[in-house]
């Protein structure tokens, strides 16, 4: 038998080693201009050699090429509660994390079946098919694999994305992970990178700390601080400094961040209590909010009196004021109605010039104007959909592990891409996810390396706490699953693209040509998602051309 053994498969192969993937013929591919288009080169290796991966193209085509890494998985599904569209709910290793590769070459995994990734975006002057040449040679430079394949380039860009995107951006967890001090330059330089990370993967919103975010923090405990306004009191009188808040949202438009989303002012599941919030006062700085403080306390309502009238002033001579988002407490439920109210009472006069959103499932919420502008986990998007809620954003976590998509290590990538079918047929204008780069355990009670430990130490499946991974240089490491949920992305585009061109019927229409899409209910085989994306793109340009 041959040391080497490769094949083609596509994005949404998840390669792990005991099973051999699907090899594919990659042919009758269109993609558009400035569109990410990706595939996988499986391999199964008899040796630990090393080899040299070329991929030869011409200079209006951008490459990059990464090493399919498997992460441990103690945690990849509830045991009882699941479904059927599982990879797997066994405990083990899990092909996520997307290493580049460099010049220096790759050493091949001998424990069966792996992969390799190639990223491909033709630039705008592309068009017309390209002839992509991948060449793998041995540590001598001598050829183990060649293969070659046909793109069709269309010469148009899709349209700028719509979607309102934001992913929970964690600051503290990259000073804790990299052992830097909050806010040094150094610390910069990461939360840059990061950010232009999450722009490059169609997060166009960015969770702004104001003041440490009180979110999943036990209570009583706390996170490390990351406070953007500085605050002093001095006979009794409040002062701030928005020095770091401007600096943030000048890196935040230097990256391409279209909107910006101010951190919860009352605590999660609830709004019972303070955030965190040091504050200057005899030449001491001390935590003046917290656990200890209660929202409706007459403190921290002087506290507001004095912080959001100069807050806002402050964010709408810095940020268009239609493109800031508040909250006020995460993910209420019925029990919380009344000091939720309460404290949206407190908060909301300040508030009228800006959109306040916050994640529930409870339609009693909307029902009664608690929330105007919900953001609906989407296994109970439906009853807003059925009273026809305007605007509606959605998201999903951990308790979404039935039916509807998300984005798991043990669930297939198709379940990932899937929700642009969902998201363009109800005009869902936002998508929340909580966790870009969370790498802590649960309630943030310590931190965690996320290349051992996926699921913040048992408490939620392997997936669903972190996105990106944070590389040895203070970059943010993609994985399949970010690289999937961005082509789901770029299919949305496509979707809304078309729907200009010849309406939103003729769009349904290839879309749900054999199959009604809700957000429980679509086809699970990739082959669909492929097949529906070539049509949309032939009649994108064919209603081009007329």
């Amino acid at each position: 038998m041959a040391n080497f053994e490769f094949r083609f498969t596509d994005s949404l192969e998840k390669v792990f080693p005991v099973n051999p993937p699907n090899a594919i013929q990659m042919n009758d591919i269109t993609i558009f201009q400035n569109e990410h288009f990706s595939f996988q080169i499986a391999y199964y290796s008899h040796e630990n050699n090393k080899v040299h991966i070329l991929l030869e193209a011409d200079n209006t085509i951008e490459t990059s090429i990464s090493l399919v890494k498997k992460v441990p998985s103690t945690f990849p599904a509830y045991a009882d509660s699941h479904d059927e569209n599982y990879l797997s709910i066994s405990p083990g290793l899990f092909p996520d994390l997307l290493k580049p590769v460099t010049a220096e070459g790759i050493e091949l995994e001998t424990d069966g079946w792996n992969s390799i990734w190639v990223d491909v975006l033709p630039k705008s002057e592309a068009s017309g098919e390209k002839r992509l040449k991948i060449i793998i040679t041995d540590e001598n430079h001598h050829s183990i694999y060649e293969q070659s394949l046909t793109i069709r380039v269309i010469p148009y860009a899709l349209p700028e994305q719509k979607l309102i995107h934001t992913q929970w951006f964690h600051t503290d967890c990259l000073a804790d992970y990299y052992n830097v001090e909050v806010f040094s330059e150094e610390h910069w330089r990461i939360i840059k990178n990061f950010i232009q990370t999450a722009n490059e993967n169609g997060i166009n919103m960015i969770l702004t700390p104001i003041f440490t975010p009180p979110l999943d923090t036990k209570v009583g405990g706390e996170r490390t601080t990351v406070q953007l306004v500085q605050i002093s009191y001095k006979n009794g009188k409040y002062d701030f400094d928005f020095t770091l808040l401007k600096k943030w949202l000048e890196l935040c438009i230097r990256k391409g961040i279209k909107y910006i989303e101010i951190a919860h002012l009352f605590t999660q599941w609830g709004a019972e209590f303070t955030p965190k919030i040091m504050v200057l006062e005899n030449g001491k700085l001390i935590k003046k909010f917290g656990w200890d403080v209660a929202a409706d306390s007459t403190e921290y309502r002087l506290f507001l009196d004095s912080f959001l009238p100069e807050l806002t002033e402050f964010l709408k001579a810095n940020w268009n004021s239609d493109k800031i988002y508040f909250h006020i407490s995460d993910e209420p439920n019925e029990t919380n109605i009344a000091t939720y109210s309460k404290a949206k009472e407190i908060a909301e006069p300040y508030l009228k010039e800006f959109k306040i959103i916050d994640a529930l499932s409870d339609y009693s919420f909307y029902q009664n104007g608690i929330v105007t502008k919900p953001v609906v986990a989407n296994d109970h998007i439906q009853t807003f959909l059925d009273h026809h809620v305007p605007n509606l954003w959605t998201y999903y976590c951990c308790a979404q592990n039935q039916k509807v998509s998300n984005r798991f290590m043990a669930m297939p990538s198709a379940r990932n891409r899937i929700i642009a079918t969902q998201l363009f047929k109800y005009d869902i204008e936002g998508f929340l996810h909580w966790g870009y780069n969370f790498y802590r355990s649960q309630y943030s009670i310590e931190p965690i390396n996320p290349y051992e430990i996926t699921d913040a130490k048992g408490a939620f499946p392997s997936g669903d706490t972190f996105l990106v991974y944070p590389g040895e240089n203070g970059e943010a490491i993609p994985s399949i699953r970010s690289r999937v949920f961005y082509q789901a992305l770029q299919d949305l585009r496509a979707f809304q693209w078309l729907e200009r061109l010849k309406g939103k019927a003729f769009v349904l229409n290839i879309i749900e040509k054999s199959y009604t899409i809700t957000f429980d209910d679509y086809p699970k085989e990739k082959e669909y998602i492929f097949q529906i994306r070539e049509e949309i793109n032939r009649e994108i340009e064919k209603a081009l051309s007329e």
